[in-house]
Formats: structure tokens, sequence, C-alpha cells
């Protein structure tokens, strides 16, 4: 995954900066950054505690300049043919690829976020996707998303009950104890993991990249 810093003057602008750099960037570096997830311990100032899933509290350093977005949810029917997403997925044992979750990339993201595809952290042996929705078709339980991306074409099986969301500008006042959180940044020689954003949950709807 590949992290851009991100510009903000104000939660307007710099949601509208945000349109233009990569959220999750299925393209793999030289040194993979860190993400982050699980629920906000604390949050002073530009100093955010995570305590993530395992219990482990890790505090991240966000830039003074920091955009807070958030995610909502979307339903299967959403996904249209031309559309840029991005899956997690893993692979069953059908041999075919079954998603996890679902994010649908804003039209100014296009062109932008780079296509491909890279292991992932959100499940064992998981793999994300950024690609172009070619196709649609429905089936038993869901619908299977024919995606492309760099020349290369595959295709992803949805369930109806697989977390489907876009994202929405945010702002710091969602930034309170108990809401779930992701964070991508780089690892501080001091543990703690520097951002120029988050993505917070809101109304119940939680990232789940």
């Amino acid at each position: 995954m590949h992290y851009r810093s991100i510009a903000a003057a104000a939660a307007f602008v710099g949601f509208g900066l945000l349109l233009t750099a990569p959220l999750v960037d299925a393209q793999a570096p030289a040194t993979p950054p860190t993400r982050v997830r699980g629920t906000i311990s604390a949050f002073n100032d530009h100093t955010l505690t995570v305590k993530t899933p395992a219990g482990a509290l890790v505090t991240v350093a966000l830039a003074p300049n920091f955009v807070v977005r958030t995610v909502v949810r979307k339903r299967l029917t959403d996904i249209h043919d031309g559309d840029f997403v991005a899956s997690t997925s893993i692979r069953g044992k059908d041999g075919n690829l079954h998603a996890i979750e679902v994010h649908i990339f804003l039209p100014a993201q296009r062109g932008v976020v780079p296509e491909g595809q890279i292991p992932w952290d959100l499940a064992p042996n998981s793999l994300m996707t950024n690609a172009i929705v070619e196709g649609v078709a429905t089936v038993k339980g869901g619908r299977v998303l024919t995606v492309t991306y760099k020349g290369q074409s595959t295709d992803i099986e949805v369930d109806r009950k697989t977390p489907i969301v876009t994202y929405a500008p945010g702002d710091p006042s969602m930034l309170k104890a108990g809401r779930a959180v992701f964070v991508i940044g780089p690892k501080r020689p001091d543990g703690t993991v520097a951002a120029n954003n988050v993505t917070v949950e809101n109304k119940g709807v939680k990232p789940p990249m």
C-alpha cells in the first residue's frame, strides 16, 4: 500500500483534496506502512490512541492538517459497470475469490488511486484489489463482479451480507472513544504511527477495510 500526504486548510477543502489522493492503494511499496484497525481509546489534540482487536494500544500522531473521513453504507445493487472499487477478498475452497468487504471509490479518485492487487492483512491470505467493474452478474446469494486492473481480469463473488461502503467527509468531533477507526501510516522508531488522515465510524457504519 502506498500513502500520499494530504494538505487541507479546512474540513471541506481537506476532503476535496482527499478525493484526489489514494485511500487504499493496491500497489506494493518498498516499505509497506502500518495499518491500524481498532477502536478509539482516547483523542487529545493531534494524538489518537487506538485499541486493537488484540487489546494492544497504538499511538497515532496525526499531522497538523489531518483530515477525517467516514464511510456510508451502500448496497450490492449500488455497484455498476464502470465503477472503480476496492475489495478485500479471500480465495475459497472452490478456487474463487470471495469478497469480505467492498468500498466504492468516488469519481474523483479514479485515475489517481492506482489499480492493482496485493496481499492484504484484514484476514489470513486476503487480497486487496483496486479495479474497474466491467461486468456484474447475478448469482444465487449475491453477485459476481468482473473487474479489470492493469490489463488483467478477475471475478470476485460478493454475497448479500458483505459490507459495502463509500467515502464521505468527516470532522475531528467524530473521533470519540469507542468508535471504530482505520488508519494507515509509517511507523516511527518510537513505535508511534504517523498519519495524515483517519477513517472513523459514523452512525454505526464502521470502516470495513
